[in-house]
């Protein structure tokens, strides 16, 4: 059993699946109804990556391992997702700025792992990336709506950089795992995204008129299941179902 494949998986699995669940709270609730598609579709592209990286996972863990045990059967210690994406959702400008930060993060990362000696992590993310051009699209203009239109709107993306950019640096910082299986060809190297993701940033923040804060307390340890408080809340509510009705299925 190659656990480093199987607990890299599941990262990948969990961030997309955290994220997924997090954009679904504004499922009717979206500023306007053009968006509140946009946002909840962008939820079910996210939860879709992250069915097949469970499914890779059980694959490759046996045991009668299934893609609902992965997702709705382990605590939280055992989520290996970036702290980033189980921030509270907040208000839009909030949930904007973490997707764009996810997905510029997941497009950079998703490029390399088409490259990825492993055929089925090649396969996830060559048909995923299409998905995460669009999230990339949408959210980097909303970023630019929001940072460079009124006072309002502007004020708040200052309030969600402060918010969420003590979260980014975890992206790239490699866990055990990431850089065992960067190191056999599986995976990828996560510390040189690093430049072209700060490049990508600070262009669409230029165009927002919005600033890189600095000196910033980063905030990390999710990729090794050391989580802050608001995962708890999440898979408390995403797997009652399981959990309440063992064996539950639709």
């Amino acid at each position: 059993m190659n656990q480093s494949l199987i607990d890299y998986s599941l990262h990948l699995a969990d961030n997309s699946l955290i994220l997924g669940q997090r954009n679904s709270e504004w499922c009717g609730h979206g500023p306007v109804l053009e968006q509140d598609i946009a946002i909840t579709n962008i939820s079910l592209d996210l939860i879709g990556q992250a069915r097949n990286f469970y499914q890779y996972a059980a694959t490759l863990i046996g045991n009668d391992a299934t893609e609902d045990s992965l997702a709705y059967l382990r605590n939280e210690k055992e989520f290996k997702n970036c702290l980033l994406v189980e921030q509270p959702k907040g208000d839009w400008a909030q949930t904007i700025l973490r997707q764009f930060f996810f997905s510029q993060y997941q497009y950079l990362l998703f490029q390399q792992l088409q490259n990825s000696k492993d055929h089925q992590l090649a396969a996830i993310a060559e048909k995923s990336l299409k998905e995460i051009t669009y999230h990339l699209r949408w959210s980097s203009e909303w970023v630019i709506r929001l940072g460079d239109g009124t006072e309002e709107s502007h004020t708040r993306m200052l309030k969600a950089v402060d918010e969420l950019w003590k979260y980014t640096e975890e992206l790239f910082e490699t866990a055990r795992y990431e850089r065992r299986v960067a190191n056999d060809g599986s995976g990828f190297d996560v510390s040189k995204l690093k430049e072209q993701w700060m490049g990508k940033v600070k262009e669409i923040f230029s165009e927002a008129t919005l600033a890189i804060p600095e000196k910033t307390f980063m905030q990390t340890g999710g990729k090794e299941g050391k989580h802050t408080e608001h995962l708890g809340f999440i898979l408390t509510e995403l797997q009652y179902m399981q959990r309440a009705y063992p064996g539950f299925e639709w």
